[in-house]
């Protein structure tokens, strides 16, 4: 394959070292005109126009905006985007634009499991109906800054216990919490839900990272799932897993036997 990446943060910088590590090599990187990535030896460039018509696959390692400025026109060119953006398909305008680059451009839209595991289960047990599907994620209080819990909770000062500082569904929390609600947003896209699925968001003062809980049920069962991540060391606020979850991805599109 040959392979581009979008972004030129943590995230990114720990996708291309763990590809390369593989022998897996990544030929280019989208930057911001004017900023300098930190990956020597791929080739900067400013926009999808600039990649080669030999590239394959996209690796979006830039936020929703990044996905939303560059996404539709890679697809749209033929070339295959994997994201960890999963929250920013909340915008049903933005999912709109994908789908249609996607089917116009003859290409995909893969979307990484990001900071959770199980969506595999939800997937499958969706398939005999769901009953009840939610998500509920906790940070500590200091992992909220910056986000619409500054409205509601006062991060200064010390929380005698966990409160809970937003609940509705999992569009609502995608599009309020970019940068929070990604998980989210791939429970409820597994099992096609972004207004089924109920998310509770917490800020919790004895947590000790950031913890991710899903619960459902329906004709398979009941499943409870959970995982406390860690950030990655360049960047706290970057979860480890995410960052694992599109190597992994990358590595799976390359196997002749693959989940």
């Amino acid at each position: 394959m040959n392979i581009a990446i979008l972004g030129a943060g943590a995230m990114a910088g720990f996708v291309v070292q763990n590809c390369s590590d593989r022998g897996i090599l990544l030929t280019h990187q989208i930057v911001r005109p004017g900023k300098q990535g930190a990956n020597a030896g791929i080739l900067q460039v400013s926009s999808v126009a600039d990649l080669p018509k030999e590239t394959s696959l996209l690796v979006e390692c830039a936020g929703h905006q990044g996905l939303a400025q560059h996404g539709p026109e890679a697809l749209w060119r033929g070339i295959d985007v994997l994201t960890v953006s999963i929250g920013a398909l909340a915008d049903q305008s933005l999912l709109d634009r994908l789908e249609t680059a996607a089917r116009e451009g003859g290409a995909t839209l893969q979307l990484a499991s990001g900071a959770l595991g199980a969506l595999d289960v939800l997937r499958a047990a969706a398939i005999g109906g769901l009953d009840h599907v939610s998500y509920r994620g906790r940070k500590p209080p200091a992992g909220w800054r910056g986000s619409p819990a500054e409205k509601v909770l006062d991060l200064d000062k010390p929380l005698a216990k966990a409160t809970t500082h937003f609940s509705g569904t999992a569009r609502e929390a995608a599009l309020a919490y970019p940068k929070n609600a990604n998980v989210a947003a791939a429970v409820a896209l597994a099992v096609a839900g972004l207004d089924e699925t109920t998310v509770e968001l917490i800020a919790d003062p004895v947590a000790v990272g950031n913890t991710h809980e899903v619960e459902a049920s329906g004709a398979f069962g009941t499943m409870t799932f959970q995982v406390t991540g860690k950030g990655l060391p360049e960047n706290p606020r970057t979860s480890a897993l995410a960052a694992m979850s599109v190597v992994s991805a990358i590595i799976d599109r390359q196997r002749r036997v693959r989940f």
